[in-house]
């Protein structure tokens, strides 16, 4: 076939004719000519390189990955030199990784200018030298130049180099590289203070997983309440109704127990492992019979135990003397479980809270009397505690609740207990307009089955009589070694607790 053929049958470029001047064809053995090849690669290195002194030699494998090493170097430099930088800030201490960097001979011509530059001292020739300590003989040198260990200077720097041994959470700076002398007065009053530090960030720690505050709970009183679900007791814990000062108290509805119905609705008390708000604790049990050789104050969790079991004790005296407070359902350690006093979630108001009518209110001072009168006379017990905070209005009735503080009458500051009571119930209901509410010591009088003298209605004088006549009444239990009153209602005996 001819060129014109050839020609003819070529297929045209989608983009057009070309432009332009066609390249010059050459022979295949051209192409596979080494000296063309070798011109081609010097015409090359020549354009690339114009000084081949400058350019480095890449053709060894080992230059190669040192150079690669060195760069990574660099950057890990540059990285560690701004941590530095971050790290120290402005403090007048600072601390140094020089120890850590990568340092070669080379050039640091592509770092940035506005970082700083640094310098490799750890073989600086005019650098100084750590001063050392004594040695461990006890002394150094000889004759008339002998350094024993209670020199000042050797003794300073000792104790310098001790402070690497505080805690690491102490940041001590290098004070052997500033040569730091530490006195043994600084170093022991540094020391004490790093110990202290220690302590009290454990007793934080122990306060926050081992103890009851406010509308939160421990890990075990959360173990104890999730127990309770799942043994069928309580069927769910809803949440946190009121707290105080001794205790929080949740709702949850009700499950069953064997042989035993539970309320629909229940609540749980659950009092405080801290002492922190009620610090007094211990005057309302130590001297209680009944607790008198289980009390101990080494062991405040045993007391919150005691506390609990407490209450529970006179709540069961208070329900057979007929007098209206919650019913006890269990008792777990320092969880307390009663019945709710209110209805669908809504607990019953305070008698504080309440408003009610005049003869409402007149009622309720009759129903507050009786119970007084009756709790002293039938439970052998004094409320403590008495106030219109711990008064409930439900159901046309004024329910006791937050017993466990109430001690009986051979306590020795029971009367005074009992007057302060009366000094709370009277100056409330006086202030409701109650025209038939007692005066503090008349109430006292009527409460107590006594005839103290009111005189000229001196406060002092009357509670002076109060105390002689606890005094006398210790004494006559002290030397009769038995109970200034019979108990007509025995305690219930306590469950034993699965869990202990």
């Amino acid at each position: 076939m001819d060129q014109s053929g050839v020609a003819a049958h070529t297929p045209k470029s989608p983009w057009g004719a070309t432009t332009g001047t066609t390249a010059a064809t050459c022979s295949l053995a051209d192409v596979m000519s080494e000296q063309l090849a070798r011109q081609l690669q010097e015409d090359d290195g020549n354009a690339s390189s114009p000084s081949s002194d400058d350019a480095a030699d890449t053709t060894s494998d080992l230059m190669l990955a040192q150079m690669l090493q060195m760069q990574f170097d660099r950057e890990f430099d540059d990285q560690l030199r701004r941590e530095e930088k971050k790290f120290n800030g402005d403090s007048k201490v600072s601390i140094s990784f020089e120890n850590f960097r990568m340092v070669h001979p080379y050039e640091d011509s592509d770092s940035s200018e506005d970082e700083v530059d640094w310098q490799d001292t750890r073989d600086d020739p005019y650098r100084a030298a750590k001063p050392q300590t004594a040695p461990r003989r006890g002394f150094a040198g000889k004759g008339k130049n002998i350094t024993t260990k209670h020199d000042a200077v050797a003794c300073g720097r000792k104790n310098t180099a001790r402070m690497d041994n505080f805690a690491p959470e102490v940041q001590v700076g290098d004070g052997l590289g500033m040569d730091l002398k530490l006195s043994n007065q600084v170093f022991n009053a540094l020391k004490q203070h790093c110990a202290s530090e220690q302590r009290r960030s454990a007793r934080l720690h122990e306060k926050k997983e081992h103890s009851t505050a406010e509308q939160a709970v421990d890990p075990r009183t959360r173990l104890l309440m999730y127990k309770m679900v799942n043994a069928g007791v309580l069927d769910s814990i809803n949440g946190c109704i009121s707290t105080g000062k001794e205790s929080a108290v949740f709702h949850a509805n009700g499950g069953s127990l064997d042989e035993r119905p539970v309320p629909d609705e229940v609540v749980l008390k659950v009092f405080k492992t801290t002492l922190n708000e009620f610090r007094n604790r211990d005057r309302y049990i130590k001297d209680d019979y009944r607790f008198v050789d289980r009390f101990t104050k080494l062991n405040p969790r045993k007391i919150i135990h005691l506390w609990a079991e407490k209450e529970m004790h006179n709540l069961s005296r208070m329900k057979a003397a007929a007098i209206p407070c919650p019913d006890v359902v269990l008792l777990r350690k320092h969880i307390l479980v009663m019945s709710f006093v209110g209805r669908d979630h809504v607990p019953a108001p305070k008698l504080k809270d309440v408003v009610l009518s005049r003869d409402d209110m007149k009622e309720a001072f009759q129903q507050v009397l009786h119970m007084m009168q009756t709790l002293y006379t039938e439970c052998r017990l004094v409320h403590a505690d008495l106030s219109e905070y711990n008064m409930l209005w439900h159901q046309q009735k004024v329910w006791l609740i937050d017993v466990s503080q109430s001690v009986e009458p051979t306590h020795p500051h029971a009367l005074e207990f009992l007057f302060r009571d009366c000094r709370n119930v009277s100056t409330f209901f006086q202030k409701r307009g109650v025209s038939e509410a007692l005066s503090v010591f008349e109430l006292f009088n009527a409460v107590s089955g006594l005839d103290i003298p009111v005189g000229a209605g001196n406060e002092a004088e009357f509670v002076a009589q109060i105390v002689a006549l606890e005094k006398r009444n210790e004494d006559h239990v002290q030397r009769r070694g038995k109970k200034a009153f019979a108990l007509e209602a025995e305690d219930p005996p306590l469950e034993a607790d699965a869990d202990d």
